[in-house]
């Protein structure tokens, strides 16, 4: 990996990820988790200090160690117990059906190996335990579909492989998970970039 991978696109990143326009979703999402919670794609951390008392212990997945720098700036706000693991969600270095929740905030969009990750998330779940998840992805409107399938060669090259036109609930059918609640829509900005996939899945 080059400078811009290694050091430029993790900045970038943890950027994006504190936009404000975010909060509503984020919340919304990190409130559901419960008992022990594996966060794939923790990145810098911004979830953390959202996880209440109803959450035991977090464990935060990233495959990237510039961003798993970045969380302990958060620490301190975080009333939780919070370790870090550099892992890829395609190879996950936990034993099956340990976690009672599994959280995904704009993570399964530059997942090389999305289904697979899938796969690995439904193993490590407890039996009758959920999959929480916001994510941005395909617009079901024909005009802006075709503009995230034109953007997505060039796009995913300057922001870390993000995906701007993966249908992430047929992504997350297609692992053998049943999704119980999902909320779709644009959030303000640009509709390629915009369409967001909010929910639950057993």
């Amino acid at each position: 990996m080059g400078v811009y991978e290694t050091w430029i696109v993790p900045r970038l990143l943890d950027l994006a990820m504190r936009n404000r326009l975010l909060d509503h979703y984020r919340q919304r999402t990190i409130e559901t988790a419960q008992g022990l919670v594996l966060e794939v794609g923790v990145g810098s951390g911004v979830n953390l200090p959202l996880y209440g008392p109803a959450v035991t212990r977090v464990v935060g997945l990233d495959p990237s160690p510039a961003l798993l720098r970045l969380p302990s700036r958060r620490t301190a706000d975080v009333v939780v117990p919070v370790s870090l693991t550099r892992a890829s969600a395609e190879h996950l270095p936990f034993a099956d059906a340990g976690f009672d929740t599994v959280v995904m905030t704009w993570t399964l969009c530059s997942i090389a190996s999305p289904l697979a990750a899938l796969i690995e998330l439904r193993r490590v779940l407890k039996p009758g335990a959920r999959l929480v998840f916001v994510e941005h992805g395909l617009s079901p409107e024909i005009k802006t579909a075709r503009w995230q399938h034109r953007l997505t060669p060039y796009w995913k090259r300057i922001s870390g492989g993000c995906h701007l036109d993966r249908k992430m609930d047929e992504l997350i059918r297609s692992a053998g998970f049943e999704i119980d609640a999902m909320e779709t829509g644009y959030m303000k900005g640009p509709k390629p970039w915009t369409f967001m996939y909010r929910g639950s899945a057993q």
